[in-house]
């Protein structure tokens, strides 16, 4: 095998339910990523996330790059083994932190040359550099260093960053070291722009990569904004590659999205909104920090497997919440990655029986039904 294999298992209207082969091993399709920045998945530990139903994980260049340094993991044996990981990692390439540094860095055709934010040491990162240190990580998917646009932007702005996107991602191509079991995706700009995002998608493709993603999104616009640019998007891509549709989002996206023919998600929503006493159920989002769950002897969803809701009230979750205290943090970002895991499974499991639009009606119906009050 000479990059990252696909197969297309199945499909049901526009939606897919494939697996992607790499060298850590397989990953069911539509996937959700956890998100794990800095080498962890916040609040988990890696035998916690992987039995939430996870089968890979993120990770962030720029962030590690930083600290603790790559020359440091790779002589602590690779990403994979220094985070106890041993499943597939995708690292994003670390363009879209970069650009949101602001006045810290200042960019060129070359690359970004940007001061650090944790010791004001003056850095750079080029479509070269971002590639040869993912390779050094030892990242299954490699993605290729880009300029992420605002929302809204000017569209010939759009066209500007575009162009430069595209010239960075034919070096990254030409930086990538071919790996059985290793990609490279490349990352479809344009912002909102329909001729701007097939132009993307077309220079990609001559370009040639093992996936393809779609950038620029989950930037503040609203969803029916990014539902266009996916309908505009993704039936240009190639039916025999991963579709990975960067930093979405809520439930509500990932069906959306999927509907639309999208394979792969990440977003730090789970794992943030649990360290902030948000939890997402089938009924919608439940605020554990709200008195009325203060006497409530209910589990989050009675339907649940993970540990939150086998052993713990929700009077118990608010308490901890309330409090304070680490154990909230640790419950709810394990109950809502097990959530958001058991909604992409479900969504496979309606693809493959032809049941998609079915499914995702039901599941739209809880989400907007909400959560029910204890009498």
């Amino acid at each position: 095998m000479s990059g990252i294999g696909f197969t297309l298992l199945g499909s049901d209207g526009n939606a897919r339910r494939g697996r992607v082969t790499t060298a850590h091993g397989t990953i069911e399709t539509p996937a959700f990523m956890p998100v794990g920045t800095q080498a962890t998945v916040k609040a988990m530990t890696p035998d916690d996330v992987r039995a939430t139903g996870a089968e890979i994980v993120l990770a962030n260049t720029y962030h590690l790059m930083l600290r603790p340094g790559v020359d440091r993991i790779e002589r602590l044996g690779g990403l994979h083994t220094f985070m106890a990981w041993p499943r597939p990692i995708l690292t994003d390439s670390g363009g879209y932190q970069v650009m949101s540094l602001g006045a810290l860095r200042k960019m060129s055709e070359t690359g970004v040359v940007f001061r650090s934010h944790i010791d004001g040491a003056m850095l750079e990162l080029t479509p070269e550099i971002a590639v040869d240190v993912q390779r050094r990580l030892g990242s299954d998917i490699t993605m290729v260093l880009d300029e992420c646009t605002s929302y809204p932007v000017a569209k010939d702005e759009a066209a500007r960053s575009l162009a430069l996107t595209t010239r960075w991602a034919k070096r990254s191509r030409q930086a990538f070291v071919e790996r059985d079991g290793y990609g490279l995706f490349g990352i479809v700009q344009g912002s909102v722009f329909d001729d701007l995002r097939q132009e993307s998608a077309e220079a990609l493709i001559a370009i040639g990569f093992d996936g393809y993603a779609i950038g620029g999104l989950a930037v503040g616009e609203e969803q029916d904004v990014m539902f266009t640019v996916l309908d505009a998007t993704t039936p240009r891509l190639p039916a025999d590659r991963p579709r990975y549709l960067m930093g979405v989002g809520r439930p509500e996206d990932l069906i959306g999205a999927v509907e639309r023919g999208v394979d792969m998600f990440d977003c730090v929503l789970p794992t943030r909104s649990g360290r902030t006493g948000q939890a997402f159920t089938p009924r919608g989002t439940v605020n554990l920090r709200n008195a009325r769950h203060a006497d409530d002897p209910r589990p989050l969803d009675a339907h649940c497997a993970c540990v939150a809701c086998r052993q713990f009230s929700r009077g118990y979750l608010h308490h901890v919440v309330k409090a304070g205290e680490i154990i909230a943090s640790m419950l709810l970002t394990s109950h809502n990655l097990a959530y958001y895991q058991t909604l992409m499974r479900g969504l496979r499991d309606a693809i493959a029986a032809g049941r998609f639009q079915a499914f995702a009606s039901e599941a739209r119906a809880g989400l907007a039904q909400g959560d029910i009050a204890a009498v």
